[in-house]
């Protein structure tokens, strides 16, 4: 029997605001690279820093989310698949692996606006305390 899976979690900072365009259908589609950090420390002792650059497609209400709260540097988690492009140009054959985000989630908080606390009193309307025999007073 045999399992196939196409399953990618990812975390890192976007490089630049992500563009929303549509699909002729009406799909909307928002397209945006995250760059993914790694450091290591080699055996001479010398620490070295990789970063890899990642394309990632997101449709329909994930693109629209995307599009509305994902800025340029905003961390995020991208759950997604990867999908493979080929096309033809003057110079030949072109290829590249790109995700296809399934979720996305901001990891840092950023508050759009300032959130008020709310002070929430229960609902006591219709009860008499003394008739009540589960009020301790």
């Amino acid at each position: 029997m045999a399992v196939y899976i196409n399953k990618v979690f990812l975390a890192g900072n976007l490089t630049k605001d992500p563009e929303m365009r549509y699909m002729p259908s009406g799909t909307p589609v928002t397209t945006f690279r995250i760059a993914i950090n790694r450091r290591f420390r080699k055996k001479t002792g010398e620490d070295v820093e990789e970063t890899c650059f990642i394309d990632v497609e997101a449709y329909g209400k994930t693109a629209e989310f995307c599009n509305e709260y994902l800025t340029k540097g905003r961390n995020i988690l991208v759950e997604g698949r990867l999908k493979f492009d080929s096309w033809e140009t003057d110079a030949g054959r072109r290829s590249r692996h790109v995700v296809v985000a399934e979720k996305v989630s901001p990891l840092d908080y950023r508050a759009e606006k300032p959130v008020e606390d709310e002070i929430v009193k229960p609902d006591v309307s219709g009860v008499d305390p003394e008739e009540d025999d589960e009020f301790p007073f």
